[in-house]
């Protein structure tokens, strides 16, 4: 794994967490300057996603991973982190498990499914090799790009940025994600003293996605977007700076400090 600390280092500590079969530098490339300009970043590379040889094991083992990182290096106490997509699952484990501690977990307009083994490798065998297809041959590839564009308002760059993020990554690691994140569990009605819980819910994915957030995490701060999943950190600014703006009222940023 990997993590790198950049950003100001005299702000608030935010990690970020990125989503399915990506790494932080597609996942939050369009948000990674405003952030580091606020706060001192640790992006995170999962096992499998990290540049190196390695493949994703599963989500409890990562999960482990983060939380030793922030015991070693921050005594077990963050400020913030926040998660994309799947990131999400790793900021509720890390919650959950109460290991180390979050002031603020910030979700990142997660679905939060869950399911049992059998369902699990179902559902893996049919979008598994959707995600790793996107790239098979040319036609392919630009049928792919024009649904990221429409669906998301991508522009061209972060569309191709995303394909390419799709193609590099190994099969299994994007499995192995995928697979485990369906078996790894939370609790309803989850509360730790002193940590906040804030999700940004992107409307146009539906309501049965609020209730989940309800149900698994006790009062939880609810921002409404009108967007598509995670649609601040693909599309363009319109999406984008509402929830930046957001982020900085969930983690109670003073402008004065330097």
């Amino acid at each position: 794994m990997k993590f790198d600390e950049m950003g100001n280092m005299n702000r608030k500590v935010l990690m970020l967490l990125p989503g399915t079969a990506c790494d932080y530098q597609t996942n939050f490339a369009n948000v990674l300057d405003d952030l580091s300009k606020k706060y001192h970043l640790i992006c995170v590379n999962y096992d499998g996603f990290d540049g190196s040889d390695s493949v994703f094991p599963d989500m409890l083992t990562v999960t482990e991973k983060i939380e030793q990182y922030i015991m070693d290096h921050y005594d077990g106490r963050i400020d913030g982190a926040l998660g994309s997509s799947l990131g999400c699952s790793f900021v509720g484990q890390l919650i959950q498990r109460e290991r180390v501690h979050l002031d603020h977990a910030i979700f990142g307009s997660p679905d939060l499914d869950q399911s049992g083994r059998v369902s699990a490798w179902l559902q893996s065998k049919l979008v598994v090799p959707l995600l790793t297809s996107f790239n098979k041959n040319e036609k392919k590839k630009a049928k792919s790009k024009e649904k990221l564009k429409s669906f998301f308002e991508m522009d061209d760059k972060t569309a191709d940025r995303f394909m390419e993020c799709f193609s590099k990554f190994r099969p299994e690691s994007i499995r192995n994600e995928y697979y485990t994140d369906l078996l790894t569990w939370l609790k309803d009605d989850i509360h730790v003293e002193n940590t906040k819980v804030h999700f940004i819910y992107a409307e146009k994915m539906g309501e049965k996605y609020l209730k989940r957030y309800k149900k698994y995490f006790r009062n939880p701060e609810i921002r409404e977007f009108p967007m598509q999943h995670e649609q601040w950190v693909f599309g363009p600014e319109e999406y984008r700076v509402p929830v930046l703006k957001a982020i900085d009222e969930f983690m109670e940023l003073r402008e004065d400090l330097g």
